[in-house]
Formats: C-alpha cells, structure tokens, sequence
C-alpha cells in the first residue's frame, strides 16, 4: 500500500508540475498536451512523429488573439458607406402607405416625372446621371409627402468647395406654409420698446446721423420671394429651408465673387461686406440665376386680359397664366433664340423687381415733417425700368460681341426625333430643353456670373478729409531768445509811458483843484 500512495503521490505532483500557466501565454503543458494529442487521434495523419511539432505549433497560433483585432475586423466606416446607410431611408416605405398604395391617385401629385425631363436633357449632353437623378427624385418626394405643396420642381445643383447642394423650388398651397416668415413691423415695435426702457434706466447720448433709407424685401410669395426653396447637401439627408432674400443682399452678392463651401452656417469673407451667410448668399444667387435663365417656348404663357389695366397703372405685369391654346413648337423652331422668352422678372440694380421710392416716407415721419418750417424738397430719383416680363431672348445683351444665348438640336441625323436646348453664356450651367409642348430649365454649375475681364474687387472709400486748417487749431511756434528779449522791452517801454502818464495827470488833477480853490 506505501508504494502505490507514493507512486500517486508523484502522479499528482506531476500533473500539479503540468498543470502550472505560463506567466506570457497564460497556457498550462497539460492542456496543451492534451488539445494536441485529441488533434492526432482525430485526424490520424500518417507519419505523426514527423508532424508532432507542426500539429503543436499550429494549435498554439490558432490560439494566438492579437489585441489589434478588434481595428481590423471593425473598420471605420468610408464616407460613401456613411451615405449609402443615410440613402437608405429614400427607398423604404411604411407599412401603411404599401397597404394604401392602390387607393392613391397618382395624378394628383405636384411630383413631377424627373426621369422623363431627365432623359431629354440627356440627350443635349446635360445631367447629372441617371442614378442621382432617381435619387434627387424620391428626395424630392419626401417634400411633396410632407408639406400641402401646389408646385414642386428641381432647381438644380450648385457645386461646392467641400459640398454641393441640391436646390428645390417649391410653392404651397394657399394658407398651408407653417414656416411663412412674420412682418419685421412686430420685431421693430419690440426694438423700440427695449430702446424705451434703455433710456429710461440710463439715457445714452443719441446720434444725429440718419442711415440712408434701404429697399425693403418684396412680400412673400412676389418678385423674388415668389418661389421657397429648399437645399441638402445630398439626396437622403435632411432639407433646410433657405430664407427669404433682401435687396441688400442681392445687391451685395453682384460685388462679390465667391465660391460656396456646402455649409449653409459659414461665414461669407468678403469686400464689400456680406449682409448675411452662406445660405442668404445661395439665396441670392437663385434669385440671380433664375431672372436670367429661367426661359420658356413664346406663347406657352401670356397675359391675363382682366389685370391688364390694373397692371398698367402700377408700372408693369408681373404674372401670366398658361396659355391653353398653345400648340407647341417643333424643335426645328425652337432653335431659334427668338422663340423663346423670359417668365421671371427682372431684377433692378435696386435689388427688386418692382421699383421703391426711396423719397416716399411713411405717415409717422410725414406728420413730424408738417409741424416742422417747410424746406426744399430734393429732386425727385428717376425711376429704375427693366425688361418687361416675356421678353424674347433676342433682346438680351451681348456679352463681349457673342450673343447671350446658343441654341442647338439634340441630333442632326434624327432630327425628327430630336429636341432643342438653349445654353446660357451669361451664366454658365444654366440649360433649357423644349420639344412640342414640354420644356424645362436647369442650372448645374458653380452659382458664378461670366465676366468678360477679370476680378476687380470694389476699392475701400477713399479716407475723410481732414478738419479744415484755422487759427482757432493752428499750433502756434515757440519764440526765440531774442524775440523774447525784444517783447520785454517792448512791455518795460510800455509800462514807463502808463507810468509817466499817470504821474502827469495827478500833476494836472491838483493844479485844476487849485484853481478852484
């Protein structure tokens, strides 16, 4: 019995000794021992003494962890799988709308058919791919689902520094724009009232000088804040409203050139200053962009005959209605610039399309004006007057001796099939296609204006003239010694002559008592 306890006695201590953990691996011999010979009796390979060391070394890399794993199996996720999975949401519908999707009317959409204008735009060379397209596509029918919209289209795409954007013109319905933006009159009334109160606590000195008047912005849903758009920075990610533009930023985007950036929140660097950022600037430039390219086939529109006279008296139509008569035009004819017109007014270089008197005052001011003495009234400002609304092409300016549009046909092998398209040489990137009945216009490019030379940027005013020069300001020089010398004794010479004076008329003085006396 004393042999077989010590023998298990060394049997213990033996698998005690095989049983300990490496301090690098964390692996016991007995373990490993053991994986390996499970390893031999499974697969049975033939020479097993020869592979004993292989079979050893491949479980111990098949149980190798790399801490760096965790890198390579997770990668970080590319930008264009970033947009894929934003994308994503464009071609998911809800349960509701599948199962209601019979009883729909289609028709009744403000959607338009962007594969359809696509194609035809295609075939002039202009695009931006058919994929995109299809994308931009149910993009816009995200808007067209969410707002009580009466007109949709896609405006087109303005490139970017770092982001583009991707621009759609819309128009809701009458009464259904929960964002329409409120009269300034109620902000301006609540300035004052803080200015009140200001002054009241601790009155601050006021400043005699009057800022000139500025043009106010047009009303919403007229002259250039006729249309809402909106922008995202690709089909599939969120749309943002752009704001209504003023003059003094339509103005202020004809002094500058300057590329976008694709942040709506940037800052716009520039000389003349900017009256805004980045999305007041992209509002500008659509306001641009569309009074000069924005053209259609001559008579797909006319004038309404009922506002005619009331259109008038106020200095100019500023709307038609479509006309139903219209027949359309072949392509051939089409080609011809003077077939075509503008259906967006002009803007003026007040920055509107209607003009502001900038002499006419308000009731307050006028009232204050009657107490007052009566004073020469300035000369009335002439007028400003643009081109009226449907004006042929033909009209336009010419830019350095070319004309300001090309018209071409989509194919001269097939040209009872083809389609005309007129480019703009005003603003490059913007295109129009018509064929029969159908046209549509387009802008792809980099929201910049052609300039025949180069940049010149606006010089800074010149410096305000100095006070004018006066003994009252003038610094007068220090004398000189002997001009020093030479005042005192003019003062000593002078004060002798009070002093023997006044010696003489005492003299006097007595003698005429005497006499008197």
């Amino acid at each position: 019995m004393s042999e077989n306890t010590e023998v298990e006695q060394k049997f213990q201590d033996a698998k005690a000794y095989l049983l300990q953990t490496s301090t690098k691996s964390g692996d016991n011999v007995y373990d490993h021992l053991a994986k390996v010979l499970t390893r031999l009796l499974t697969e049975r390979p033939a020479d097993a003494v020869d592979v004993l060391e292989d079979i050893s070394r491949l479980e111990k890399k098949e149980k190798f962890v790399s801490k760096s794993d965790t890198i390579i199996d997770k990668p970080d996720k590319s930008t264009e799988t970033k947009l894929a999975e934003i994308q994503r949401s464009l071609y998911i519908r809800e349960g509701e709308e599948e199962e209601n999707l019979g009883e729909m009317d289609e028709s009744e959409t403000p959607l338009p058919n962007l594969l359809e204008l696509s194609y035809y735009f295609e075939q002039a060379g202009v695009g931006i791919g058919r994929e995109e397209t299809y994308r931009i596509w149910l993009a816009l029918k995200q808007l067209v689902e969410k707002y009580a919209l009466e007109s949709i289209r896609f405006w087109g795409k303005v490139f970017g520094i770092e982001q583009n954007y991707y621009i759609a013109e819309l128009k809701f319905q009458e009464g259904k724009d929960e964002e329409e933006p409120e009269e300034e009159e109620e902000v301006e009334e609540a300035e004052k009232e803080d200015s009140e109160e200001n002054e009241e606590e601790d009155p601050v000195p006021k400043s005699t000088y009057k800022a000139p008047a500025q043009a106010p912005k047009e009303p919403y849903g007229s002259g250039t804040n006729k249309y809402v758009y909106y922008v995202c920075n690709a089909p599939g990610k969120p749309w943002t409203r752009l704001p209504n533009v003023t003059p003094s930023q339509i103005s202020g985007a004809r002094k500058i050139r300057k590329f976008f950036t694709g942040n709506l929140e940037a800052p716009v660097v520039s000389y003349p200053p900017f009256q805004g950022n980045e999305a007041s600037y992209l509002r500008a430039q659509i306001a641009r962009i569309s009074a000069g390219t924005h053209i259609s086939p001559i008579g797909f529109y006319k004038f309404d005959e009922e506002g005619e006279a009331e259109a008038e008296e106020e200095g100019g139509r500023d709307s038609f209605i479509q006309n139903e008569e219209f027949e359309g035009l072949p392509a051939r004819e089409l080609i011809d610039t003077a077939n075509w017109v503008h259906h967006v007014l002009h803007i003026l270089p007040q920055g509107r399309t209607k003009w502001w008197n900038p002499s006419q005052k308000g009731e307050e001011e006028a009232e204050i004006e009657d107490e007052e003495e009566e004073k020469d009234e300035p000369d009335m400002p002439e007028p400003e007057v643009g081109p009226q609304l449907l004006t042929p092409l033909t009209e336009d300016f010419e830019i350095d001796g070319q004309p300001a549009w090309t018209a071409r046909s989509s194919s001269n092998l097939v040209s009872q099939f083809a389609c005309a398209f007129v480019r703009s040489n005003l603003w490059p990137g913007a295109f129009a296609f018509g064929t029969e009945k159908k046209f549509e216009n387009i802008y792809v490019g980099w929201g910049q204006k052609y300039s025949v030379d180069n940049l010149n940027p606006v010089l800074p005013p010149l410096p305000q003239p100095e006070y004018v020069s006066g003994p009252e300001i003038t610094e007068t020089e220090d004398p000189t010694v002997l001009q020093e010398e030479a005042l005192k004794k003019a003062q000593e010479t002078n004060e002798a002559d009070d002093d023997e004076n006044s010696d003489e008329d005492k003299v006097e003085g007595e003698e005429d008592e005497e006499e008197d006396d």
